[in-house]
């Protein structure tokens, strides 16, 4: 499987990211070894979706980073 995850840092902000191994990644970020969000911890999982084919998963995540893809997230998963 593999996954596309959203994080609400300490400021409020919004991480978007991609994983295979979703716990592992999630627990690095949590532990400051991701320099995007290292000074912006404690974090916390807001959302995640499940994939069983990698490249929809990179397209998803793509297009969640994009202004089509802000609306969505706000109004649908978060």
């Amino acid at each position: 499987m593999y996954y596309v995850y959203i994080l609400q840092l300490r400021d409020k902000t919004l991480y978007i990211g991609y994983s295979s191994d979703l716990k592992q990644r999630v627990a690095t970020h949590q532990k400051g070894e991701v320099s995007q969000t290292r000074n912006l911890r404690p974090l916390k999982l807001v959302h995640y979706s499940a994939f069983v084919s990698k490249l929809k998963a990179l397209h998803f995540e793509k297009y969640l980073k994009t202004n089509s893809g802000f609306a969505f997230r706000n109004k649908r998963l978060i």
